[in-house]
């Protein structure tokens, strides 16, 4: 699933690629990719609309048309191409949003798990999905403190818990496994039993890992390419998510692959023990 990274690499391409285009006309060959309105009211109410800006909440993407929000959320596999009108369709595409220049906006997911809302202008931080999201993963709004005193209050396993996106948004199964990599915090650690220096490495590995990453341009494991169709590099940066058996970076020992809350996570034994 594209997370943070990912989703903000996907949004500055779209920058580059379709602020100021003008829709003439909306092909949904998906109609479960739209989740309201109803799929005849989505295409009309979209002509004549305008790109004006790209904006990204966690990892939702919120296209900002002249009259209207659009949130999309990629889910596992989703992704947008531009093209010429009278380029071949690839048969994973599930929408189309043809512009009055001969280009087009192609949105492909091979799952067809993504989703795509309209809304009223700016109103999409209002949006059921948005409402719930934890702060960005910056110092400017994810705050220590704050952070810390959330913590303490759940005696769950740290990794299920940053997954939820409740305490800070943004993070996926890759980088919680790196950011607890970096702090040296077993996944399966109860987060009310964080000493006050792990929770500090914590809070400082969450954003330095996902800044990284974004400046990386993201993570591809399999699929994953930005809107200008370039794969993302930070993997070759990874300290454990996906290497099983390889050397841990710090210690030498080998990195495991278990399941905590039914993900695959990735850690270093050694670097990374449980504590009670």
């Amino acid at each position: 699933m594209p997370e943070l990274p990912e989703v903000e690499a996907v949004r500055t391409g779209l920058e580059l690629l379709v602020i100021g285009k003008q829709v003439e006309e909306v092909v949904v060959l998906w109609p479960s990719i739209i989740e309201s309105p109803e799929v005849d009211v989505f295409k009309s109410e979209l002509v004549g609309q305008t790109i004006e800006e790209m904006r990204r909440r966690g990892k939702f993407l919120i296209f900002k048309w002249t009259n209207y929000d659009m949130i999309s959320h990629l889910r596992m596999e989703g992704k947008y191409e531009v093209h010429q009108q009278t380029d071949a369709i690839d048969k994973h595409t599930h929408v189309i949003f043809k512009f009055t220049d001969g280009t087009e906006l192609r949105y492909l997911d091979v799952r067809k798990f993504g989703r795509m809302t309209l809304l009223p202008k700016d109103t999409a931080l209002n949006y059921k999905g948005i409402t719930k999201l934890g702060p960005e993963p910056t110092p400017e709004t994810f705050t220590l403190e704050p952070f810390k005193t959330s913590l303490k209050k759940y005696h769950k396993a740290i990794k299920p818990l940053l997954l939820d996106q409740k305490l800070v948004t943004g993070l996926g199964n890759i980088y919680v496994d790196e950011a607890l990599f970096e702090a040296q915090i077993h996944p399966e650690q109860p987060a009310d039993s964080l000493t006050t220096k792990e929770v500090t490495r914590l809070y400082q590995s969450i954003i330095d890992v996902l800044a990284r990453a974004v400046e990386a341009g993201g993570t591809t494991i399999r699929s994953y390419k930005n809107a200008l169709g370039e794969a993302g590099k930070f993997q070759v940066s990874l300290n454990a998510y996906g290497l099983t058996g390889e050397p841990c970076k710090r210690c030498g020992t080998p990195i495991v692959k278990t399941k905590v809350a039914q993900r695959g996570t990735h850690f270093c034994p050694n670097c990374q023990k449980i504590h009670r």
